[in-house]
């Protein structure tokens, strides 16, 4: 049984702007941020990323062979110098469930990031797997490492205690009240035993729980183990505000989108916007992304109805990134359409298209990737319209009246004209 996430997760994740060193005041205020300000939209999730267990984590960087927070099974905990709401009155550890239940008084949601395996450090001092008999030595397949962080040994699903291991974790987390997991060094490349270990101890806890799986690109070949086990799984490396990145997130999900349904969403990353980088990369700054290549991320995450993850310290939005993510009739194409698809690509010229869930509508987006203005013109016919249709511009929030045959816009460099298509 899969946990099912019925529309794409909309919600907010701490790398983008405090890399690995986010700490408790700064995720409750983006909790507040967000059940003022968006949960009305649909918002609802709040994802603690990295090394949320190590108490030295300042930036971005990882410190290898860092001393972790961890119990006596083997199990890592937070870091109570940065999460101050773990340490229990008789000073012992409690995890996340403070943390949780004041995310959860607010309506909204609970998550955390993990890394595939057990700890290093817990192989190093040879600690418990709870309720079983097995130590970490037991189950560690220690020639199975990830390349960018150091903290972890994968673990080696054939042994006794492995899959305990797996249900020990994820019965403490949903103890927590903790309703979304990141698991991050899984899907590239593709660790399929330990995802099927995460999916299995996830469904014996009962709770709906959403699984997202990084870094990408995860492999198109394994598109239909990914829909079986996983709720999210990354398309690509990480996302940032860069052009190259956005322009090539095309590519990426002109392969993927065959494969969106409900609950499986392919995952396009999160969302660079508002303010990021204060302790992650770059230093502290607004998003490179200039307001027309905001408008064409957007179009685009929500017409292939990838997740949606803001990036940036929401207490910093201004007027401008507000309303971006609060455009209601975007987020309903995001919520209630279907058939998300590449119509054409031709030279700078990318159009999709997708069907409203209320078997009338279409909708058209005309996209821009030249650096200079140009004007795109689709037949309604590419689009398997005869008729004539009456157009809505959802970004400029326009009525632009009847149009037959075909839809001709002036689309500014990197943007997108975004169109809903409905009954004359």
């Amino acid at each position: 049984m899969k946990s099912t996430a019925k529309k794409p997760p909309m919600g907010w994740n701490s790398w983008d702007c405090y890399g690995a060193s986010v700490n408790e005041a700064e995720v409750r205020a983006n909790a507040e941020y967000m059940a003022k300000n968006l949960l009305k939209y649909g918002w609802e999730y709040i994802v603690v990323d990295i090394q949320w267990f190590e108490p030295m984590a300042k930036s971005n960087e990882y410190n290898a062979g860092a001393e972790l927070v961890m119990d006596e099974y083997s199990r890592l905990m937070p870091a109570t110098n940065r999460f101050p709401s773990a340490l229990g009155e008789n000073g012992e550890n409690i995890g996340f469930k403070p943390l949780g239940d004041y995310i959860h008084s607010l309506g909204l949601k609970f998550g955390i990031h993990i890394l595939r395996g057990i700890p290093k450090q817990a192989v190093r001092d040879n600690t418990k797997i709870k309720n079983t008999p097995y130590t970490a030595r037991d189950i560690a397949n220690t020639e199975s490492v990830c390349s960018w962080n150091t903290d972890m040994y994968g673990v080696d699903f054939q042994k006794d205690g492995a899959q305990q291991y797996y249900d020990s974790i994820i019965s403490m987390y949903a103890d927590w009240g903790v309703d979304f997991i990141k698991v991050d060094d899984i899907a590239r490349p593709y660790h399929r035993r330990e995802v099927e270990l995460i999916r299995k101890a996830i469904d014996k806890t009962g709770r709906d729980i959403v699984l997202s799986l990084s870094p990408g690109a995860a492999p198109v070949s394994e598109a239909e183990h990914l829909a079986e086990h996983a709720n999210m799984w990354r398309m690509s490396d990480d996302f940032w505000d860069n052009w190259a990145q956005l322009y090539e997130m095309f590519s990426f999900c002109e392969s993927w989108y065959p494969y969106v349904k409900e609950g499986c969403w392919p995952d396009a990353d999160m969302l660079p916007l508002g303010k990021i980088g204060i302790r992650s990369a770059g230093g502290g700054r607004m998003t490179n992304f200039s307001r027309d290549e905001q408008m064409t991320m957007m179009s685009l995450w929500c017409i292939f109805r990838s997740p949606l993850m803001f990036g940036g310290d929401m207490t910093y939005n201004d007027e401008w990134t507000l309303s971006l993510i609060t455009n209601e009739e975007l987020l309903h194409i995001l919520n209630h359409s279907h058939a998300g698809r590449q119509v054409y690509r031709k030279d700078s010229h990318i159009v999709w298209a997708a069907n409203d869930d209320n078997g009338r509508d279409y909708y058209l987006a005309q996209f821009n990737t030249d650096n200079t203005p140009q004007t795109i013109t689709t037949p309604l016919s590419f689009l398997g319209i005869e008729r004539a249709v009456r157009v809505y511009d959802i970004w400029n929030k326009k009525d632009l009246g009847e149009i037959k045959g075909e839809v001709s816009s002036k689309v500014a460099g990197h943007g997108v004209a975004l169109y809903r298509l409905g009954e004359c």
